[in-house]
């Protein structure tokens, strides 16, 4: 890899290793209360996860599934700081629409709550605004699901500007409908009798609810928030745009959370992104140009990970972020080699990958961990991606056969060209060694004389430069 080309910093793993410090510094500390009450501004759900239990419905599948659903949930539930206590998962055909547990059961995980002291009950759905209210009212904690869970995990680990304002925007849309007061704040008013003698001008009259005032100032921030969003697309589609002028080809890298994309992104490039064993610990993406075994040039671009019903919300707020997969040239799709169920996690992402327009992206799986996978596990693997190749990000087997196939799979936006360059465009000489390949050089008394295969802007400046 040449040096030039990768983009890095001498302090990359040094800062990787201050905001995983900084991270692990931020984790819940035990003992805040989180029993529900009133609220002066919008109840805006800062979770703090303490001492969490578990509750699913188990609705079709297998109950291996099922338990490894909880699971998942229990390593979402971790990464957002909170010690889980218990699990419990309902048999049903479909989710109570009152209770989603059912009014029995919900009324046992009370107990359950009191004898583990728990402060926080997470489900593993996503709860109607109606069913939130409901069950809150029955174990008489905080109730939190999943979706909310992963809002509260990115709100987390976004660093950049445009990753905390996709964030925002997200659990902006998932609280609009789910807003409302605690005792007094229900009907507190903005005007009228609740403004008050001395209010003021302005405030007396019918006026509004605080709810009402509280969707409203969403739905401005909201607004905000797009607008700004759209600023910083522009800027990354400027950027993309640059990169496919050059006919430098874009390869990102996608797949399930966890699955080690860092890791490989490090191990082919050094660009020192921060690596922790955790769910969701890469959120704002990073893009390194580096080199084919042969000297061809191309970006190599990281992604946030991918996860079982994953928000709807994520997906719309970061859909400028993830044009890079859908405008990329190959996808490197990261699967866990050891987890027990990799099959399903592939399913999981070609779905978001579909959701998002980047279904007809060449893809080639690269099934990771090799150094900690069942062999036999990666043999059925194998079996079912014909193209697929197994590495480890962690020792490095694999990684050159991965260069080499990355290479191959790398579409061809190149031109030929066999042209007398004057000596006094250098630059252009230049360009063609960091842009194409270079297959003859030769000086003579008219010039450089330049076999090579370039991009298609390149060759029309070659050529003019020709003929001059």
């Amino acid at each position: 890899m040449n040096p030039d080309d990768a983009f890095t910093y001498a302090d990359d793993s040094a800062m990787a290793g201050l905001e995983l410090a900084e991270r692990h510094a931020l984790r819940r500390v035990a003992g805040l209360s989180t029993e529900l009450q009133d609220v002066t501004e919008v109840e805006y759900r800062q979770v703090r996860l303490e001492r969490v239990v578990l509750a699913g419905v188990w609705t079709s599948g297998t109950v291996r599934a099922a338990d490894r659903s909880l699971a998942e949930l229990a390593l979402l539930a971790k990464t957002a700081g909170s010690v889980v206590l218990e699990g419990v998962i309902q048999r049903r055909d479909t989710p109570d629409p009152a209770t989603y547990l059912g009014s029995g059961k919900a009324g046992e995980l009370r107990e359950i709550v009191i004898a583990y002291e728990a402060d926080t009950v997470i489900f593993d759905g996503e709860l109607t605004p109606g069913q939130l209210r409901k069950l809150e009212e029955i174990v008489k904690v905080k109730v939190v699901d999943r979706t909310w869970l992963i809002l509260d995990i990115f709100a987390q680990h976004a660093r950049s500007r445009e990753g905390k304002a996709q964030v925002s925007l997200a659990q902006m849309q998932y609280l609009l409908p789910r807003l409302r007061g605690w005792g007094e704040s229900l009907s507190r008013q903005a005007g009228g009798r609740a403004g008050g003698a001395t209010g003021g001008v302005g405030t007396r009259g019918p006026g509004e609810t605080k709810i009402e005032t509280d969707r409203r100032r969403i739905r401005m921030q909201m607004t905000k928030l797009r607008r700004e969003l759209k600023q910083m697309e522009k800027s990354r589609i400027t950027q993309r745009a640059a990169r496919h002028r050059a006919g430098i080809p874009a390869v990102a890298i996608a797949g399930y959370t966890n699955s080690g994309k860092s890791s490989l992104l490090n191990r082919i490039t050094g660009a020192g992104v921060l690596v922790e064993n955790a769910l969701f610990a890469t959120l704002d993406p990073t893009v390194r140009k580096t080199r084919t075994p042969a000297g061809r040039a191309y970006t190599l671009a990281d992604t946030v990970g991918f996860v079982r019903h994953l928000p709807h919300q994520l997906i719309e707020a970061f859909r400028s972020t993830l044009e890079e997969v859908k405008d990329a040239d190959l996808i490197l799709h990261i699967v866990d080699g050891s987890d027990d169920a990799p099959l399903e996690q592939i399913s999981a992402v070609r779905e978001v990958l579909n959701e998002i327009g980047a279904g007809n992206v060449r893809e080639l799986i690269v099934i990771n961990k090799a150094d900690i996978a069942d062999p036999e596990q990666v043999t059925q693997l194998l079996r079912v991606e014909p193209h697929a190749l197994v590495v480890s990000a962690e020792t490095g087997e694999g990684i050159d056969a991965l260069l080499l196939a990355i290479e191959a799979d790398l579409p061809s936006r190149l031109r030929d060209i066999d042209v007398v360059v004057p000596y006094q465009r250098g630059d252009l000489i230049s360009r063609a060694h960091s842009q194409g390949d270079v297959l003859t050089i030769e000086y003579i008394e008219a010039g450089t004389h330049l076999t090579a295969r370039v991009p298609e802007q390149l060759a029309t400046d070659l050529l003019q430069a020709a003929d001059e």
